[in-house]
């Protein structure tokens, strides 16, 4: 029933948007009844507010961890945009911005330099860790934002050491562009479990709107702290210090609230684990608060797949005992002292795996 005392002929409800009710009316048209018109100027806003920086379809098109993750990524890129321009800051004033001693030519060679060793960075570990990103997104996200504060603190304390601040700055450099492929391949990757309804894009493009205003507003605050720190570099320190706390808490538990319905190595561990014990498969409610979140917690097994022959056995010996009792096209090796099961090739002579 709705305050007409009229019952709807159907109600229609979409995500956040508000909820309308169609009544039927005598000349047999349809009249849309909104809920709680009283609070219409309030749910505009909200609405709008919603449209902008939500999914479409939100709660019901992302994943319930959804605005939990968000939340706290929210507080963590804030913290980052504030001790961002406290490096950019000592960057600058290193190169020599303010010092009429410095020259232009000696700034431009030491930001190419800076540069440089970060794209050089980046094609290095993309090819070295690039395949790792995705089952581990968690783990490689939160090591990108601790990384992240490092090179932060290395470019706040490059002015304090001239002989070497070309050298700490491209190391910097090569930090921080690490920093941006381990964070786009795992937002990448976290994008993907929040989109419940083909709409990767739609999360994607709200995410950097989120982001957007938050870095927005890290500017205004950067605008009234700059001046204080300026020539003060205690203060600088203490709020570096202060905001990278906040920054690693922040990410912890940003990465913490993701709840991956997938298996990875370190989660399949913890529900065969739990299985062996308890008899019963645990959910992704409860394995995921278990999942180690620091690389090279644990000792994991190697799986090498399609490995040529030559590397696991070197003479027909070898070869003619991994054939007995083997039924299979592929022959499968376990190398208890490196902790490695290889697939390599297969019965009938193809080099690969199944």
């Amino acid at each position: 029933m709705t305050e007409f005392g009229t019952p709807p002929l159907c109600t229609e409800i979409y995500g956040s948007r508000r909820t309308r009710h169609y009544l039927p009316l005598p000349d047999g048209k349809l009249r849309c009844v909104p809920d709680r018109p009283e609070d219409q100027t309030y749910r505009s806003l909200r609405d709008v507010f919603m449209s902008v920086f939500l999914p479409q379809g939100y709660p019901e098109s992302v994943s319930p961890d959804y605005l939990a993750y968000q939340i706290w990524d929210t507080v963590q890129a804030f913290a980052s945009s504030i001790t961002g321009t406290l490096a950019t800051q000592a960057v600058l004033k290193g190169v020599g911005v303010g010092d009429e001693t410095s020259t232009v030519t000696a700034a431009t060679v030491t930001w190419i330099l800076k540069d440089g060793t970060g794209m050089l960075g980046r094609i290095l570990f993309a090819w070295s860790k690039g395949n790792k990103l995705d089952c581990d997104a968690k783990q490689w996200r939160l090591f990108a934002d601790v990384l992240n504060d490092v090179a932060i603190l290395m470019e706040i304390l490059a002015p304090a050491f001239p002989a070497c601040f070309t050298l700490i700055v491209c190391i910097s450099g090569f930090f921080k562009c690490i920093v941006g492929v381990a964070g786009g391949a795992t937002r990448a990757a976290l994008t993907m479990h929040q989109a419940r309804r083909d709409n990767m894009a739609d999360v994607s493009a709200k995410d950097g709107s989120q982001e957007t205003l938050v870095n927005l507003a890290g500017l205004l605050c950067s605008l009234f702290l700059i001046p204080l720190v300026a020539d003060n570099l205690p203060l600088t320190y203490a709020l570096y210090g202060l905001f990278t706390i906040l920054h690693l808490y922040a990410n912890y538990r940003a990465v913490r609230a993701v709840c991956m319905e997938t298996l990875n190595r370190a989660r399949l561990r913890l529900v065969l684990r739990h299985f062996l014990r308890w008899g019963k498969v645990p959910g992704p409610v409860l394995v995921n608060p278990k999942e180690p979140l620091l690389l090279g917690y644990h000792q994991q097994l190697r799986l090498i797949l399609g490995a040529p022959l030559h590397t696991v056995v070197s003479n027909t010996a070898d070869f003619q005992k991994a054939l007995e009792g083997s039924s299979s096209n592929y022959l499968l090796f376990f190398n208890q002292a490196a902790g490695e099961c290889v697939g390599a090739s297969s019965r009938r002579g193809r080099l690969g795996s199944k």
